[in-house]
């Protein structure tokens, strides 16, 4: 991970930020930006002005208190040169993260310049020598910034060195002072730096996985609501289709038959009433499913493991289209054989949606309704004639229509986009679901035929206590 430096941050808040940045560096972050200093190099140059002014504070006391005490001469040329040298030696930490390189070697040119103008029994130097091997082991690597640090660390001895040689005094002394000096301020300064941005590194990185557990978690809690959304939006629509459509279609007789036929209308509000409390009944399960939490032992809970209806409840509901007005015939072929409890509710509630677009976009017509158990396969097929009135007008039309099926797995070959949306989006996922195929489109005649196929082994169980039969035109 490339290490970047002690900048204000330009990205906005990520998770676990407020983990990661304790409270006062926030704060000292706030206050800086307040007053302008957004930039790095804006802040190194507060740095660099606070650096000044302590080194200004500490020459004072230096040459007012230390020099006295232990006897040290220094003239005023000499003074004023090691105070300028001092001073500037402070200014290029503005440049400290932008160009660390630069910056090291500026301090000890300027570190050099202050061995020279000093007495040989003083040794000048710390704040800024320290700050820039620190920044440069926290930006480099930490070869690179050993290398570069431990090069500067003997610069200021060789300087003291040269210096000896000229004013003849002793050798030994001073170049021991400035190399030990020299390494403490910038190969230990740089090892704690790249000990601290080791850590800082380190503490991205956790910060960093722990952000992606947290994305993860969450798309995948949205994830499962959304499959849970679809499915719920699948049984209501289940509901509304085939309940309320029925409803309303009974409704409207009843309209027709209360002058006329007074006892009909109300044998028709005795049925609306039963099929309305069956309505409400479904919906009260769906909603128990949403309201209850897992283990609970509610009765959502018991809704939801409640066995879902399957071919065996097609008799029932045939005979409720019948008493809606619809001409359904249902035929039943092949030895019966025992289905995933998946597959069989995947079959009920093709047939279910299949009656109520019947009803909705064809009524009056005629639907025939087939279940073929074969050795390799299961078959439902829903075939509705067109609307009363409609068949001539649909011939032409349905002769252009392709009635070639999609042979993958979970397909829907369309016949139309009229009738195309949730009730055939709800049948292409239940077949994909138990790995089915789907197929729907419209017939030669113009009706609308559904057929839906499940591959089953060879050796799935039947029925034994069912016998082959075929049933047409019976409920």
């Amino acid at each position: 991970m490339p290490r970047t430096g002690g900048g204000p941050a330009t990205d906005g808040p990520t998770v676990l930020d407020d983990w990661t940045v304790p409270a006062r560096p926030r704060r000292l972050d706030a206050l800086l930006n307040r007053l302008g200093l957004t930039g790095t190099v804006a802040r190194d140059a507060l740095l660099a002005a606070v650096v000044l002014v302590l080194t200004a504070s500490l020459l004072v006391a230096l040459f007012g208190f230390v020099v006295d005490e232990q006897g040290l001469t220094i003239g005023p040329v000499q003074g004023v040169l090691l105070t300028v040298a001092a001073c500037v030696q402070a200014l290029p930490l503005v440049l400290r993260r932008v160009r660390p390189v630069l910056c090291l070697g500026l301090v000890v040119a300027c570190q050099v310049v202050i061995t020279a103008v000093s007495p040989d029994d003083l040794s000048v130097g710390g704040i800024p020598q320290i700050i820039a091997g620190y920044t440069v082991g926290t930006l480099l690597p930490a070869r690179r910034a050993l290398a570069v640090t431990a090069a500067a660390a003997p610069v200021a001895a060789l300087a003291a060195g040269a210096t000896a040689l000229v004013t003849g005094n002793d050798l030994l002394v001073p170049v021991l002072n400035h190399l030990a000096s020299g390494l403490i301020s910038y190969v230990v300064s740089a090892l704690v730096g790249t000990t601290v941005a080791t850590r800082r590194d380190y503490t991205e990185l956790v910060r960093l996985r722990a952000a992606e557990v947290v994305r993860t978690q969450h798309a995948t809690t949205q994830a499962a609501i959304f499959a849970e959304r679809s499915r719920m939006a699948r049984e209501l629509h289940d509901v509304a289709a085939h309940h309320l459509s029925g409803l309303v279609v009974q409704a409207a007789a009843v309209e027709r038959q209360i002058d006329t036929d007074p006892e009909a209308a109300k044998k028709g509000t005795a049925w609306i009433r039963g099929q309305g409390k069956e309505t409400l009944d479904s919906l009260r399960l769906i909603v128990g499913v949403l309201r209850e939490r897992p283990g609970s032992g509610g009765p959502g809970e018991d809704a939801h493991d409640a066995p879902p209806p399957g071919l065996g409840a097609l008799d029932d509901l045939v005979r409720t289209a019948r008493a809606l007005g619809d001409t359904v015939d249902l035929e039943r072929s092949g030895r019966p054989r025992a289905l995933a409890p998946i597959a069989d509710a995947a079959f009920y509630r093709v047939a279910q949606e299949s009656l109520s677009n019947a009803r909705q976009h064809a009524p009056g017509a005629a639907v025939r309704t087939a279940v073929r158990f074969g050795e390799r396969e299961v078959e439902l097929e829903v075939v509705n004639a067109p609307a009363v009135g409609q068949g001539a007008r649909n011939g032409a039309r349905a002769s252009n229509v392709a009635r070639a099926s999609n042979g993958a797995r979970g397909s829907v070959s369309n016949g139309g986009p009229e009738r195309a949306g949730m009730g055939l989006i709800g049948m292409r996922e239940r077949a994909q679901l138990v790995g089915a195929t789907l197929t729907t489109g419209t017939t030669p005649s113009g009706g609308w035929r559904v057929l839906l196929t499940l591959p089953v082994p060879h050796d799935s169980r039947p029925h034994d206590n069912q016998q082959r039969e075929t049933q047409g035109g019976q409920g």
